[in-house]
């Protein structure tokens, strides 16, 4: 057994592309964890896509062997978090299972708004922050400002931080001993009743679910019967073990330790993120603050291109959905584009990475609908309804009040780009919170958004005005009522389920224009005029008219009289008139897609 004196359980929280996941590379190769040989870029990142994007997705935890300069060697736990806004659940729980954070800064680039978003996470935790700034040998570092950044936007004490280069190696060790110094050993008593702290879990297809926790208090051991708080299942432990970061199987973890839990759970969604683990016949009193239920933020509706795909998506859905529990997709029928799911995710990012991983993994071409978030609706009888899809929208008749989802947003940026900013903000119905300058030409924003205006471009754009200069961060923070409507696209008079949207009153009349002309281009002339209309309830709001395809029945009229002609005109209008009551009306696939770019007329 491990003196808790000598457990450092910590963690690197940075903004992308800061040097976090190198730097945990640096920390492996210094402790010896892995040998050259082994050693590849990133090594926490297991995913091709983590890899390519350069992010980290999901939480990974390393216990190193570290012999410090005092002579002891100390048992140090790195508990890798993800890295992008989507995933903040996850880091403040991997939070909450450390006593300490290295908050790493780049040298070039200075606070960015995950920085700040974290670096609160991390007060809020109650851990001790260790600043590092990196990338110092890059000509473009200036470290100067960086500590006048780190005192100014996040109010901590930069005349310590160390000053190191990933990359290259230099100043890594000195982390290790300031991580041996300055962050506390774990409190917890080895002899309490158990409770221990899940922060992530996967599937593996031999030994069922797979848990990653922290021991709070008391001790684990193989054979003992575990209960898991939120939904009280009872299993028994099969198996212990750590990553270092190759899997090691032990007999028992104690108070202060991480390791992985084998108990032959079947589904991933048992093992909830921040779920607190006790023993089954000696139960704790209460669970270990925090937990809450993942909720998805963004809708959309996944569809193969081909009919007969159908069931390959289905199977493909539920092999992610055992790796990842914040996943949610249930089956959705459209009129135009067939059999479907309506599945629910964290953000952008996680939508963009579980369809890559779909088209990927599974070879699937895949339609997606317009994203949407969940709106709550009161109707008139007093009934309360959350709506995530354009097609559950009740008729506007019965409606009292429609709320929808608030973000608040940290914007970081140059003082130069503020003037577009602030005219996107405004057009995105933002509501300004704060404005301050955290150094001479770097500046703050805090703004409340509705979560529906940042779900479709509201990114790129940013990073368009900006030169790429601004950074985001953004936290769900309640909802507010709104004046919405939903928008309906009709077709020959046919309405089609999956071009509808629901947007603000005061924007649907230029997005419904922009949309049918969009329409009138992707639409394949037909034999017969075809209207494009945009509706609100009864009210049309928009028309377009792609033109029929005309064939030259007077080209066989050389001559004769006028009234010939007039009969042949004559007949094909009858012909028109009744195809266009037959008629139907093909509709592409690049047509589902204007949706999406509906905003960025």
């Amino acid at each position: 057994m491990t003196d808790p004196r000598y457990i450092r359980n910590f963690c690197i929280v940075a903004h992308i592309d800061h040097g976090k996941s190198t730097l945990a590379d640096r920390l492996l190769e210094l402790t010896g964890a892995l040998s050259k040989r082994e050693m590849a870029d990133q090594v926490l990142d297991s995913m091709d896509l983590e890899r390519e994007r350069g992010i980290t997705i999901k939480a990974h935890a390393v216990r190193l062997l570290y012999q410090a300069r005092d002579g002891n060697t100390y048992q140090l736990n790195l508990i890798d978090t993800p890295g992008h806004v989507d995933f903040s659940y996850e880091v403040s729980r991997s939070l909450s299972a450390c006593e300490g954070t290295l908050l790493v800064v780049d040298a070039s680039q200075g606070v960015e708004a995950q920085t700040l978003a974290n670096a609160q996470l991390a007060l809020h935790n109650k851990l001790e922050i260790i600043p590092v700034i990196n990338k110092v040998d890059l000509p473009g570092a200036d470290v100067e400002m960086t500590k006048r950044q780190i005192e100014n936007a996040l109010a901590l004490d930069s005349s310590e931080a160390l000053l190191i280069s990933a990359k290259q190696g230099t100043g890594v060790p000195e982390v290790l001993e300031a991580i041996i110094q300055r962050i506390p050993p774990p409190a917890g008593s080895s002899d309490a009743p158990l409770r221990a702290l899940i922060f992530d879990s996967w599937y593996d297809p031999y030994r069922g679910v797979i848990v990653l926790a922290r021991i709070m208090e008391g001790t684990l051991a193989v054979g003992a019967r575990i209960r898991l708080w939120s939904n009280q299942q009872v299993y028994t432990v099969e198996g212990l073990g750590i990553l270092t970061p190759k899997p090691v199987q032990i007999d028992q973890l104690q108070a202060g330790e991480v390791g992985y839990i084998i108990a032959n759970i079947k589904r991933v969604s048992d093992t909830r993120i921040g779920d607190t683990i006790t023993d089954h016949d000696r139960p704790a009193s209460k669970p270990l603050p925090g937990f809450e239920e993942i909720k998805p933020m963004v809708f959309a509706g996944l569809y193969p291109v081909e009919a007969s795909e159908y069931e390959t998506l289905r199977d493909a859905l539920e092999k992610l959905r055992l790796n990842d529990s914040s996943f949610f997709y249930e089956p959705e029928n459209s009129v135009a584009l067939g059999f479907g799911f309506r599945c629910g995710f964290l953000g952008l990012l996680h939508m963009e990475i579980i369809q890559e991983r779909l088209e990927r993994e599974f070879n699937l071409s895949l339609i997606t609908t317009a994203p949407s978030v969940r709106y709550r609706i009161t109707t008139k009888s007093g009934e309360v309804l959350d709506v995530d899809t354009p097609s559950k929208f009740p008729p506007a008749g019965d409606i009292a009040k429609i709320e929808e989802p608030i973000i608040t947003a940290l914007i970081f940026t140059q003082d130069e780009y503020l003037g577009g900013i602030l005219q996107l903000l405004e057009e995105k119905r933002g509501v300004q919170k704060g404005f301050e300058y955290v150094s001479e030409k770097r500046v703050l924003l805090t703004y409340e958004l509705p979560l529906n205006e940042i779900v479709l471009d509201f990114y790129d754009r940013l990073k368009s005005v900006s030169r790429g200069y601004a950074s985001l961060d953004y936290h769900l923070s309640g909802f507010w009522e709104s004046d919405l409507v939903k928008v309906d696209l009709l077709i020959a008079g046919e309405p089609v389920d999956a071009l509808s949207f629901i947007c603000h009153r005061e924007q649907a009349y230029p997005r419904a224009r922009v949309l049918c002309e969009r329409m009138r281009k992707l639409i394949p002339r037909q034999l017969f005029e075809v209207a494009i209309q945009a509706s609100i309830g009864a009210k049309i709001i928009a028309r377009e008219n792609v033109a029929a395809i005309r064939k030259n029945v007077l080209a066989k009229c050389y001559g004769g009289d006028v009234t010939r002609k007039r009969k042949l005109l004559e007949k094909q209008k009858e012909g028109k008139k009744r195809m266009k009551r037959v008629g139907r009306v093909d509709i592409p696939q690049e047509a589902f897609l204007a949706v999406l770019k509906v905003t960025e007329s």
